[in-house]
């Protein structure tokens, strides 16, 4: 054998063992598929959280009733505000009705809700939905949610929240009550004036502010004999305490 031979048998050998040891030493890399997590339609159950669910009446894009589930989830924190809306779109006007809810319920309460978060969790068997006729619900359950308190579930309600607390027209009250009778539901409560009229017209009012256009949708009562062909029991109520006496009272 060369005299070479020798030499370059041991580097070989060394670099083999070297290499061995390295792969042994060094920890091995596992790459992983990320997953995005799913949005939760169904609120997620937690004993640190207090929920109230209340099912409203609401018209969908074909003037059908239909009924949403309105939960609200309370718990101690940092004043956030979640929302959770299944594939509903009246986003810009639920969100305005859900801040008005939230002041007010913070009112009637007494809570200072900057210590609070709430977790709005709102679903219905419909792809459109008005919402501004939701901020009423939306308020009581907020209340129920933040007193841990039980809804009446025979009870619903229609109109918009207003921040003094008092609750303004709603649409659709015909359609509302016949689903709401339709769910075995057997108190209706709508918005003082309601009963004068068979429910209301929706009007859009604009104005100019610093150099800017600010619109809201508003409902004008239709002068009428009032509802006809329901069963269900219908009342008017004025503001949010009114309301809470049907939903809480013993």
């Amino acid at each position: 054998m060369e005299k070479w031979t020798y030499p370059v048998i041991a580097v070989i050998l060394l670099f083999t063992v070297g290499y061995a040891l390295g792969t042994l030493a060094t920890p091995r890399v596992v790459y992983k598929t990320k997953t995005v997590p799913q949005v939760v339609v169904k609120p997620m159950k937690d004993s640190n959280i207090t929920y109230s669910t209340m099912y409203v009446p609401a018209v969908d894009q074909t003037s059908e009733g239909v009924i949403t589930a309105i939960t609200v989830g309370a718990s101690k924190g940092t004043g956030q505000t979640l929302t959770n809306i299944d594939r509903i779109l009246f986003w810009v006007d639920t969100q305005q009705s859900i801040l008005t809810s939230r002041a007010v319920a913070q009112n009637i309460t007494g809570l200072n809700l900057d210590e609070y978060d709430l977790i709005y969790t709102i679903t219905a068997n419909a792809s459109v939905i008005e919402g501004p006729s939701a901020g009423a619900a939306i308020t009581i359950t907020t209340i129920s949610a933040l007193w841990n308190r039980t809804l009446n579930p025979n009870v619903t309600i229609t109109g918009l929240i207003r921040p003094d607390g008092s609750i303004g027209p709603a649409g659709g009250i015909t359609e509302k009550a016949r689903s709401a009778e339709a769910n075995n539901m057997t108190l209706f409560l709508v918005p003082k004036g309601t009963l004068k009229s068979d429910g209301t017209e929706r009007e859009k009012s604009c104005r100019q502010l610093d150099g800017s256009e600010y619109c809201e949708v508003v409902y004008v009562p239709k002068k009428t004999d009032g509802i006809e062909g329901i069963n269900i029991e219908v009342r008017e109520v004025e503001n949010i305490s009114e309301a809470l006496e049907y939903f809480m009272g013993e």
